[in-house]
């Protein structure tokens, strides 16, 4: 806030009027509960109570002011005396628990407001007020109400309607207005719906409408019409765990330590006037349900009850969530505004992005999500831009939302001791034919960075484990020069179903994969390809290993049987002729680094031919100097300028 603004005095007024209520109902309490000074004290019986735009409404017979030495029994009606309606804010209401008959005293500074086309006065400012129990009888009947559910009626005012707009659907507001909401009661109870006819409230198109009417506590009868926008999962947070079994409800349940990582179901949901929402739901066994999810759901309308609100958060909080929804606006059909009539359609290119967001969940154990999937994808439904990575790499903005189709050709953990395995980023190296077919400037190959926070499912790392894949990237992060996968970005190995590629070259590679070779431009943490002529070899690091020539395995074994030939348990079978495999650390003169020294371990039979003159035991050194190495498929560890020096590692690609 500014200093010395109107903002930061508002809240320091607010602050002290909030000390001021709850010191003077403190020192209620500690004064045998009513105070002894009646002096401008409002008292009056509540005839009839509802509830409007959060506050609620107290239809009042005022009572005649009695003398401090009549007791509460003897105040009588006076029938002259207009009939008031008396305004208690959320707050006030909830501390009072007012029924009808219920005595109240509104102490000073209560006003009143006198309207000009109304005859009924209004009472505000009503911080200061207490229920008066008359008897005991009463304050019997006080506790046992303290246990039952009190219907309380809310008038749904929409902003339509306070406007007067001309396209006002008249009867529809009149059934909402109609409805009847139930206050929380005091324990947990079953409420018959026989005893208690609950109408069911009409489908809200609003989800601010909807959160300004049912407040933070969440809402249960009341339903909002959505459109789900984005299906993904995020870790669950730390303390409890929900679980589906059939159509019963969600129950929370203790998170074991042993258990696999907890991961949760969410929505991303959008309403008529462009406002946003996220929606977190059951946790999940498996993150492969993911996909069954976002097939039949994404694009869908829904209608969401059972659900409270998380937190609100905003852009400078949330910044993850806030770029995903940056790439969703503007909305691409015109959606509502409030406060003006819908008739003439406002372009949405005049409509700011939203700058706060509400975090919705489980109410209680129970939510229900209503998905229409046999209904058409909605208009306001935008599917993921599909862009090739050329068209990626080209774009100038920061934390900017992409999707793209690329082949994974070479997959590593980054060996990071200090933090945990199930921690630690994943780099993919991935391309695509606009990424092979350049000549200059833009690299063949790029890397993307999967962070711990991205929920990866089993399914593609799997798949990875053994070939080369095509793998759809949905909504990953681009911004400094890095592809990023994080929390609300989603891989799938099967192309969605609805997607939009504007012009993109979505091609498959039908030649052999080029890497850029090693040059002055290339950096850590990437894959280059190499040549040169070895000046010199490590021979402290060099040693060999048989491994099986069918399956790779290179741990064998001894042959129960005969031990002079060597087992795989792998395949379960002798192997004849091993394929002998080494490590070899050595130095090469490359005329793309000149000026640098390039140290590779190679450790693989297929590379180089130079291995084949190195015997076991002492390494022939003289033998191996001054081989010509060709192109050799390496990762960069490090780039160095003092000194000048790049080490790299063999690799082969999936």
């Amino acid at each position: 806030l500014c200093r010395g603004g109107l903002a930061e005095r508002l809240c320091r007024l607010q602050n002290r009027e909030r000390s001021a209520i709850s010191f003077w109902r403190h020192q209620c309490i500690s004064d045998a509960k009513i105070p002894s000074d009646k002096s401008g004290v409002l008292m009056v019986r509540i005839l009839e109570i509802f509830e409007e735009c959060t506050i609620q409404v107290a239809i009042c017979q005022q009572l005649e002011q009695s003398p401090a030495t009549l007791s509460p029994e003897d105040a009588v009606i006076n029938e002259e005396e207009p009939i008031l309606k008396v305004l208690f804010t959320k707050e006030t209401a909830a501390h009072l628990k007012s029924r009808p008959q219920d005595v109240i005293h509104i102490y000073p500074p209560w006003q009143k407001l006198l309207l000009r086309n109304a005859d009924v006065p209004v009472i505000m400012n009503t911080y200061f007020s207490q229920k008066v129990l008359l008897s005991e009888h009463s304050e019997a009947r006080e506790k046992t109400y303290g246990l039952t559910k009190m219907l309380i009626r809310k008038n749904i005012i929409s902003l339509a309607q306070t406007f007067r707009l001309d396209d006002l659907d008249d009867e529809f507001h009149q059934e909402s207005s109609e409805n009847w909401v139930a206050r929380a009661p005091q324990i947990h109870n079953k409420c018959d719906s026989k005893q208690h006819p609950l109408a069911l409230s009409a489908v809200n198109d609003s989800l601010l409408e909807m959160v300004e009417s049912q407040g933070a506590v969440g809402w249960r009868e009341a339903q909002v019409r959505v459109v789900i926008q984005r299906v993904y999962c995020l870790p669950a947070k730390q303390g409890y765990r929900s679980h589906v079994q059939g159509n019963k409800p969600l129950c929370a349940t203790p998170i074991m330590n042993t258990e696999p990582p907890n991961v949760r179901l969410c929505l991303l949901v959008q309403d008529a006037y462009g406002m946003f929402s996220e929606v977190q739901l059951q946790s999940l066994s498996s993150i492969d349900d993911i996909e069954q999810y976002w097939r039949r759901w994404e694009g869908k309308f829904c209608c969401l009850s059972g659900v409270k609100i998380l937190q609100r958060t905003t852009r400078g909080r949330a910044l993850g969530l806030f770029s995903l929804i940056d790439s969703l606006w503007p909305p691409v059909v015109p959606v509502k505004v409030p406060g003006q009539s819908q008739d003439s359609e406002m372009m949405t290119t005049d409509l700011p992005a939203p700058s706060f967001c509400y975090i919705l969940t489980v109410q209680s154990g129970e939510v229900h999500v209503e998905v229409d999937e046999e209904e058409q994808i909605s208009n306001l439904y935008q599917p993921p831009a599909v862009h090739s990575l050329k068209e990626i790499l080209q774009i100038d903005g920061c934390n900017e939302r992409c999707s793209f189709w690329a082949q994974v050709l070479y997959l590593r953990l980054q060996t990071k001791h200090s933090v945990p395995i199930n921690q630690r980023e994943i780099l993919l190296f991935v391309t695509d034919s606009t990424l092979q077919n350049v000549v200059h400037m833009i690299p063949k190959v790029v890397a993307v960075s999967v962070t711990a926070s991205c929920a990866v499912s089993m399914e593609i790392i799997e798949a990875l484990s053994v070939a080369s894949r095509l793998v759809f990237f949905k909504d990953a992060l681009w911004g400094n020069g890095r592809i990023i996968c994080v929390e609300r970005t989603v891989l799938l190995l099967q192309k969605p179903l609805l997607c939009s590629a504007a012009g993109a070259d979505l091609s498959e590679l039908t030649g052999p994969v080029r890497l850029d070779e090693l040059d002055s431009t290339t950096q850590a943490n990437s894959i280059c390809a190499l040549r040169g002529t070895v000046v010199g070899v490590n021979e402290s690091t060099a040693f060999s290993w048989p491994a099986c020539d069918r399956c790779g395995n290179g741990k064998l074994e001894l042959c129960p049987q005969d031990r002079e030939l060597l087992y795989c348990r792998q395949c379960s079978e002798v192997v004849i002729t091993p394929v002998l495999k080494m490590q070899l650390e050595v130095f090469l003169s490359c005329p793309s680094r000149s000026q640098s020294t390039v140290k590779v371990k190679v450790w693989h039979e297929i590379s180089f031919s130079i291995l084949n003159t190195v015997g076991l035991g002492r390494q022939r050194v003289q033998s191996v100097l001054g081989k010509e190495v060709g192109l050799l498929n390496c990762y960069v560890h490090s780039v160095t300028s003092h000194p000048n020096c790049v080490a790299l590692e063999e690799i082969v690609l999936l």
